[in-house]
């Protein structure tokens, strides 16, 4: 989503007549993000203010796919969860229960107001054997007046207090490409990864067999590609470029 339909607010050139071919083409599709702060309702409505008109069931956030995961890990679990609606609202769903005594697991999202009292919380239960889960690794996250730390910074320094590593659900663990597979009913073969980071974005699509489209509107700029290890299956400046290609049948 950020980097790729929007940078914040602002929608990129190209992005809502991206969505309207794919909607057209009757394709199923997916838009990803790793933020987990809102719900895929709140997502809708501020992707419609940018003037992007994505159906709410066509949004997939580490939230969601954290919650699928522990589904099927632990059904009918409990949590402590440090996060906002996005979070909290997805276990919900799923059946857990919140709270802070004896849970099975501690659930770290992101948040723009983390509390000293509710991480502290977190290291005591993480220390009494609670296990610890996270919905993305990203450290730092954009906002108006500059970076902001997210989930990846406080996690760490969850794990240096416990000396325990959290397992993270969102990208680039291909656990979440492959829980938006089975959520549209698609398979790797035929499902295209697009995304603007080749850390996070592609690598995940690749581990999870899926071919990648990298574009150049987001946070890997064009004269980094080379560095990376691994390839996209192609580079494109912006969705704008990908548009004939959904028409056409290629994408």
């Amino acid at each position: 989503m950020d980097g790729v339909l929007v940078h914040e607010e602002h929608p990129i050139p190209g992005a809502a007549e991206f969505i309207e071919a794919l909607k057209s083409s009757g394709r199923p599709f997916l838009v990803l993000t790793n933020n987990s702060i809102f719900t895929p309702r709140d997502l809708r409505a501020r992707l419609l203010g940018s003037g992007i008109d994505v159906p709410e069931g066509a949004i997939w956030t580490s939230a969601l796919a954290t919650a699928r995961f522990l589904l099927d890990q632990r059904p009918g679990g409990s949590a402590y969860v440090v996060g906002e609606a996005g979070l909290t609202t997805a276990l919900h769903e799923i059946g857990y229960v919140m709270t802070d005594r004896d849970p099975d697991y501690v659930v770290l999202g992101e948040t723009r107001t983390y509390s000293f009292e509710a991480i502290t919380r977190a290291i005591r239960l993480i220390d009494d054997g609670a296990r610890f889960i996270a919905t993305n690794p990203d450290p730092s996250g954009p906002s108006q007046d500059g970076k902001l730390p997210a989930t990846g910074a406080v996690a760490a320094l969850i794990t240096r207090a416990t000396g325990r590593e959290p397992y993270y659900v969102g990208k680039p663990n291909s656990l979440m490409m492959r829980s938006a597979l089975n959520k549209i009913e698609a398979h790797s073969e035929t499902t295209v990864m697009v995304g603007d980071r080749m850390d996070t974005d592609v690598i995940a699509g690749l581990e999870a067999g899926l071919r990648t489209v990298l574009v150049l509107t987001g946070s890997t700029k064009a004269d980094a590609v080379d560095a990376f290890p691994y390839r996209a299956t192609r580079v494109e400046e912006s969705v704008r470029e990908l548009i004939p290609l959904v028409e056409s049948g290629e994408i």
